[in-house]
């Protein structure tokens, strides 16, 4: 079977661990059953695939099926290491192809991020968390006119570091700062004329990973002085996601090119719409 899933960024500002939406880049994972493991990758990570048998894609499909007697097929558009969810959006493809009929529990216990799991098995805006140990998730109201400018720098941030610089504890005024941006960003991503730069404001979690990318600043402002609705990062970074109207987002993506030029960060910025389908079977 073939199964393809979107990439997603998760946290829009003030929606830690909790936040996510799916965007229009994809990993596609196909696993026929064969006399011994063999694996193809094409596209983003597929230096990964060095070692076949620890290959996130086959131990997914080693742990649904109970054995890796597979051809593997993956082909991805998203990018690694850069707070698009490609862990999760491939460990969702991976258990669809092996026969899941879970692939947003098995996601979520083998990615540890409930929201980007969900975005990729639902699609579209989602709340997502970990309730008794299972992932609970639903899916949110999104404006159809919004579309997303995606700074994708060069360099990787591993989750794992990025997750290292954050405080164990934080302020109760900060967590309650963010629960009311939260739902500010919940209105404004139904309906983009409620949408505002300070619904994307954080205190949980960017101010402790900026020093991890010192560029995120101006980054950020840039996506709004340029157009943008709002901005943050994408996930755990390095990349920046601005929520523009779909009509200023070229605008909003060309200013941004030119930022990263006068930095001298090299890197991507992508125009991307929201995927509202999330997983889909792919007919061969």
């Amino acid at each position: 079977m073939a199964f393809r899933a979107p990439a997603s960024s998760a946290n829009l500002g003030p929606g830690f661990d909790a936040l996510a939406i799916a965007v229009g880049l994809y990993v596609e994972v196909e696993a026929v059953p064969a006399g011994a493991l063999a694996l193809t990758a094409t596209g983003e990570g597929a230096e990964l695939a060095s070692d076949p048998s620890d290959h996130l894609a086959v131990r997914v499909i080693r742990e649904v099926a109970g054995h890796d007697r597979f051809a593997v097929r993956v082909d991805s558009q998203i990018p690694v290491g850069r707070g698009l969810g490609s862990s999760a959006a491939l460990a969702v493809a991976a258990a669809a192809a092996a026969g899941s009929d879970d692939p947003l529990g098995v996601a979520a216990r083998v990615d540890g991020h409930p929201e980007n799991a969900a975005a990729s098995v639902l699609g579209g805006l989602v709340a997502a968390c970990m309730v008794d140990g299972r992932p609970v998730a639903r899916k949110l109201s999104l404006d159809p006119g919004l579309s997303f400018v995606v700074v994708v720098p060069d360099r990787p941030l591993p989750t794992a570091e990025a997750r290292a610089a954050l405080p164990r504890t934080v302020p109760l005024a900060d967590a309650a700062a963010n629960l009311g941006r939260m739902g500010l960003m919940i209105a404004g991503m139904a309906d983009r004329s409620q949408l505002i730069a300070e619904a994307a404001s954080d205190r949980l979690h960017q101010g402790s990973r900026t020093p991890l990318f010192p560029e995120s600043v101006e980054l950020l402002s840039a996506l709004v002085e340029a157009g943008a609705l709002a901005s943050a990062w994408s996930g755990a970074g390095p990349s920046m996601i601005g929520m523009c109207d779909a009509g200023r987002s070229a605008a909003v993506a060309a200013a941004l090119s030119r930022t990263m030029g006068e930095l001298g960060l090299a890197g991507r910025v992508l125009v991307l719409e929201a995927d509202t389908c999330g997983l889909t079977q792919l007919q061969r």
